[in-house]
């Protein structure tokens, strides 16, 4: 059970090292540089982005990144972020009370366990109640 937590906290401070994808860039990567995949490497999308490069002399990622920028064009901001961003919440950074308060009693147990020290308990605690 430890574990779990562990493995909770981890993935929680790897969201926060992970930068954002912002809508705009893959808009412009994928308008100059589609035909390459740039715009796939960009999204985290590698295997594709490989696939883009090894068959860009036939056109086909060209005609396909058209459209992918007309979709990344008319995509909502929401979903361009639940997608590409893992489910990282928008600029608002809004959590709901009930969200808040499951993640307060994780970083509560974390820090009984011995999993993680005062200060990190305290900095996520004050993280987690502004937010609300």
């Amino acid at each position: 059970m430890v574990v779990l937590y562990a493995n909770r906290y981890l993935l929680e401070l790897i969201k926060e090292v992970n930068v954002m994808k912002t809508k705009s860039t893959a808009i412009i990567l994928c308008f100059f540089g589609g035909w390459l995949g740039i715009h796939k490497f960009y999204l985290g999308q590698n295997v594709a982005g490989i696939l883009y490069l090894l068959f860009f002399w036939t056109c086909i990622p060209s005609l396909i990144a058209f459209v992918e920028f007309f979709i990344l064009v008319l995509m909502p901001d929401t979903e361009f972020n639940t997608k590409y961003n893992q489910g990282i919440a928008s600029a608002s950074g809004a959590v709901s009370a009930k969200d808040a308060t499951s993640a307060l009693a994780d970083l509560k147990n974390l820090f009984d366990s011995g999993i993680i020290t005062a200060e990190e308990y305290e900095e996520k605690r004050q993280k987690l109640l502004k937010s609300l």
